[in-house]
């Protein structure tokens, strides 16, 4: 007797849980041969709001943990990406019709992507911050701290590397974040979030939405309690363009997209620096 397939509908990942839409939407997602894989939630605008609502609770908690504690959690993604191999590898050869050594490749850059940015969590503010020379008899410093809560949108390719090198950098200074991934290839992203619940990553630190940007993005590009986005995503300048002006009404920080970025290659501190604001410090010596 045959085992009738028990096909999965993916759910979203807000505030470490995994709710339905509030919408009820989904969409299929499927192979490059048309083969159906799994049903996805569809994110709305509600959903956008609770996730918004989610990395601001979130974000007190984790901005204030210490630079030693956030690059133990981000290696311990690694950790935990590391014990779900066979299935990232999977997802992506199926997803985006790769070989498994490309699959493996791209889940391999991913990992050590995490380990990447967790050995700088403690690291990067020597770099970003300063001492400043002053007249009198005072210290000033300048701290980077972190932006807030930031909203993403992961590229259309590389479904896991390009994901995590956009979430990496916004959460190892104390950022949280909603982001949304590629709508195509939404399964591994899926599959991190359960790495994400199942690591020691605070609920509500990062926030993953499946479904259309074009519906979500713009409402949270003018959502008050969303201080940066990030854009890499964004394949159409002139979307990318409206999105930045919309934002420009709350006076957000904006990362615009640069297309044909090679995933691959070694990431510099330009997108620590992008979602972090320098603080200036003064003190009295001797005080």
């Amino acid at each position: 007797m045959s085992r009738v397939e028990v096909r999965k509908t993916h759910k979203l990942f807000i505030g470490g849980a995994f709710p339905r839409s509030e919408s009820g939407r989904t969409y299929e997602v499927t192979d490059t041969n048309g083969t159906f894989i799994a049903n996805v939630a569809q994110a709305s605008r509600k959903d956008a709001r609770d996730a918004v609502l989610a990395a601001r609770s979130a974000f007190a908690k984790w901005s204030t943990a210490t630079a030693y504690n956030r690059g133990q959690v981000l290696y311990r993604i690694a950790e935990v990406m590391e014990g779900r191999r066979e299935q990232f590898i999977a997802e992506i050869e199926q997803g985006e019709g790769v070989s498994t050594k490309k699959a493996a490749n791209q889940l391999d850059a991913a990992i050590d992507r995490w380990v990447w940015y967790a050995g700088w969590a403690d690291k990067y503010a020597q770099l970003i911050g300063n001492t400043n020379p002053v007249a009198g008899p005072y210290f000033n410093f300048s701290i980077p701290d972190p932006t807030g809560v930031v909203a993403a949108v992961a590229p259309q390719d590389q479904s896991i590397l390009g994901l995590t090198s956009v979430i990496a950098p916004v959460i190892v200074t104390g950022n949280s974040c909603v982001v949304m991934p590629s709508p195509v290839h939404p399964i591994p992203a899926i599959t991190l979030a359960e790495c994400l619940a199942t690591s020691d990553v605070p609920g509500g630190v990062v926030n993953v939405l499946t479904g259309a940007p074009a519906e979500v993005m713009p409402w949270l590009a003018e959502h008050a309690d969303v201080n940066a986005l990030d854009l890499t995503g964004i394949v159409d300048e002139s979307v990318a363009t409206e999105l930045e002006r919309q934002a420009a009404g709350t006076v957000k920080r904006v990362r615009q997209p640069k297309p044909g970025a090679d995933w691959y290659a070694t990431p510099t501190l330009s997108r620590i620096r992008a979602f972090t604001e320098i603080k200036t410090v003064w003190h009295p010596i001797g005080a």
